[in-house]
């Protein structure tokens, strides 16, 4: 019944009140060395992803060249400022995310998505892998009309790609960002040399090439 009850998307007015106070998060990213909450450099832009547990996602984001500065944290609910285990409990609505700070001269948007579709599988629904739970969901929440048009071309030419190789429909939410909430200090580069370099990473690579050419931002 818990798992069930985790899997069903809470209603607004069933979640849960949170606080106004938001979790205070390190000045400093523990691997790269800039700034989490900012300022950003000028030029920069932003992406929020979801691929499910964020401790994986994370790393596999601060790798790229071009990649300014990483955090975890929650989006696309509705408890304002959230904890872990609110998250963890299905009734706040958010799901766990990763915030992606970029600098489109080095790394572009399109080459961000690529790494999106490949490294997780977008046709689950509300889980990844055995992590079940609207928390861990796939999901884009796009800053911009640009990203918004991006996503969802690159989600139509990838659904026969994963048809072919047997995977279902892409069940990836699609939507404009919202409030994003830091998540507490603990799980912000959780799984760095200096945290826990061996930890839990439930990341898996669904095995299908996105081609350059389907997440061209030119179309």
């Amino acid at each position: 019944m818990f798992g069930a009850a985790k899997s069903r998307m809470v209603d607004a007015s069933d979640a849960l009140p949170g606080r106004a106070e938001p979790i205070t998060v390190p000045g400093r990213h523990e691997v790269l060395g800039t700034p989490l909450d900012g300022p950003y450099p000028e030029g920069t832009e932003i992406a929020d992803f979801a691929m499910g547990c964020f401790w994986g996602v994370e790393r596999l984001f601060w790798k790229l060249d071009g990649v300014v500065t990483t955090s975890v944290g929650y989006a696309g609910g509705h408890t304002p400022n959230p904890t872990y285990e609110e998250v963890c409990s299905g009734r706040t609505g958010h799901a766990e995310a990763v915030r992606v700070v970029f600098d489109p001269e080095r790394v572009s948007y399109a080459e961000l998505l690529k790494v999106f579709w490949e490294e997780h599988d977008p046709t689950q629904g509300h889980r990844q892998g055995n992590d079940i739970g609207t928390q861990y969901r796939s999901a884009i929440y796009y800053h911009s009309e640009a990203q918004r048009e991006a996503a969802e071309r690159t989600r139509a030419a990838y659904r026969p790609l994963l048809a072919e190789a047997g995977y279902g429909d892409i069940t990836t939410e699609i939507a404009p960002a919202g409030p994003y909430y830091f998540a507490e200090d603990y799980h912000q580069q959780y799984l760095s040399s200096s945290k826990n370099p061996n930890g839990y990473c439930g990341l898996t690579a669904n095995g299908v090439s996105c081609p350059v050419g389907v997440v061209s931002a030119d179309g």
